[in-house]
């Protein structure tokens, strides 16, 4: 068996000292700021799944309040005790890579949901309600070129 030959002499690259930048998450909302949204006490942990475990949101461990930062803006709960008067019925739109990897997702959790067809291609909406009782509208992102 061959050996590979030792190597000459070559300097290896330094170590990069500038800061890492972390990749952006894969969710966005869409809105133009924050989101508030009611939730009852007791729903952390299966927000949490939600939100974290299934759609990679990712926890904002500074807040004390319950929330969940996407790529560009954050989601927040407002937790009361129950009941829940809400204010309106307007679905929170997120923007995920894949709707169909999204389906998948929500197959897979055993979650009941509703596929909206738009009317122009690629424009179609999956409709669920999160733990709390909200109603999320999942769309896929579009590519800007």
């Amino acid at each position: 068996m061959d050996q590979l030959e030792p190597s000459a002499n070559i300097a290896l690259p330094k170590t990069d000292k500038r800061p890492l930048i972390p990749e952006p998450l894969p969710v966005r909302l869409v809105a133009i700021e924050d989101v508030h949204l009611p939730a009852p006490a007791g729903r952390e942990v299966e927000l949490d799944e939600f939100y974290v475990g299934m759609w990679e949101f990712e926890r904002d461990q500074r807040e004390r309040d319950l929330v969940y930062r996407a790529e560009n803006f954050r989601l927040r709960f407002d937790v009361r005790e129950p009941p829940i008067s809400r204010d309106e019925l307007r679905p929170v739109q997120i923007e995920v890579l894949s709707l169909r990897a999204a389906e998948r997702k929500i197959i897979e959790a055993e979650l009941e949901y509703e596929r909206q067809k738009g009317l122009t291609a690629g424009s179609d909406v999956l409709l669920l309600l999160d733990p709390a009782g909200n109603w999320v509208a999942f769309v896929e992102a579009k590519a800007i070129m």
